[in-house]
């Protein structure tokens, strides 16, 4: 399973990499799609933290929440459970690797801010690949405390310089943490960080002859729209997109991957809307050949967001379901 999330990933947010990229966009490549609708059990507009939080523990739970139901009591994440039967897990995001959505797959905690805590959880956790951010949460801490240290008591080699392959062994939990907290933007040199460390997690499941579980996230699509700035979101989306070309390159050739591309809510009101003209003796008029971004909001918003579905069995991802469904849908799929 490759499980794809761009956080704040709304409609519009997907249809800019229709007009601002140089080729045609990787998920036009999906035929089976959906509609998830994402309030928390807390909110009508959910956070990251609740939002990921439905799709690896399959139930709503409050804004904030990680990993926990509404009581604040944890729940085995489907990355821990599928750890239990044998799979290899990984987790890639553009943010810090403690952040709200990679962290609610193999974290237990009652607020997202607490990523000192999950920093240490992820150390003791299952997860066998992991890239993305966050020394900061691992050495020089608050605490003072070095993590990445005692990383190699735990079985775990971490490189904090670059992306590359390892030696791959069976018994080993590889980690990259390539920035002091979430990873630069696209805009300021990040490169192909995202696609480069999808495939390279791919290479990884691939030496361990085993099936598993990856989740990838496009964590600052979501940034830009906080941000209401429309290059910063546009060139993540279009990021994101090469991401998903990756997965479905691997899975068209594989024949036995499951991939699903969603979000965990849309973020910024964001609209592509005509651009306002001056048309000669007819004064100002919209030019409906012409774009520009517009924003409604500098928070998340209500709206629902796609789901996208390709692999063995998937039609069933089409319709309009609530986000715990996504987690129920794949369980079904894997007849646990």
């Amino acid at each position: 399973i490759i499980l794809l999330i761009g956080d704040g990933m709304g409609l519009s947010q997907m249809s800019s990499a229709l007009y601002y990229g140089d080729t045609t966009p990787n998920y036009e490549r999906f035929t089976t799609v959906g509609l998830s609708k994402t309030s928390s059990s807390s909110h009508k507009i959910t956070d990251s933290a609740a939002g990921a939080t439905a799709f690896s523990i399959g139930k709503k739970t409050f804004n904030g929440a990680i990993g926990v139901g509404p009581d604040s009591v944890a729940y085995e994440t489907i990355l821990e459970y599928l750890a239990s039967k044998n799979y290899r897990t990984g987790l890639v995001a553009t943010s810090s690797i403690t952040h709200a959505t990679p962290a609610s797959f193999y974290a237990h905690v009652d607020s997202r801010r607490k990523e000192f805590e999950i920093a240490e959880q992820l150390l003791n956790s299952p997860v066998d690949f992991m890239a993305g951010g966050g020394t900061r949460f691992f050495a020089n801490r608050l605490d003072e405390r070095n993590l990445l240290a005692t990383a190699d008591a735990l079985n775990w080699e971490i490189d904090t310089t670059r992306l590359n392959p390892k030696n791959w062994q069976a018994n080993t939990q590889y980690g990259y943490l390539l920035a002091k907290d979430g990873m630069p933007k696209v805009l300021d040199g990040r490169g192909d960080f995202l696609t480069d460390a999808t495939n390279l997690a791919l290479n990884y499941f691939q030496s361990q002859k085993a099936p598993f579980f990856l989740m990838v996230e496009g964590s600052q699509i979501d940034w830009g729209g906080h941000a209401n700035n429309g290059d910063y979101l546009t060139t993540e989306m279009l990021d994101f997109d090469k991401a998903i070309g990756a997965a479905l390159d691997f899975a068209e050739k594989e024949g036995n991957t499951i991939v699903i591309v969603t979000a965990d809510h849309e973020c910024g009101g964001f609209a592509l809307v005509s651009e306002e003209v001056e048309v000669p003796f007819k004064g100002t008029q919209r030019d409906y050949d012409s774009l520009r971004y517009s924003f409604t909001s500098g928070g998340h918003s209500a709206t629902m967001v796609p789901v996208l579905a390709y692999g063995p069995n998937t039609a069933g991802f089409t319709g309009i379901y609530e986000n715990i469904a996504i987690y129920e849908k794949l369980m079904a799929l894997l007849k646990f």
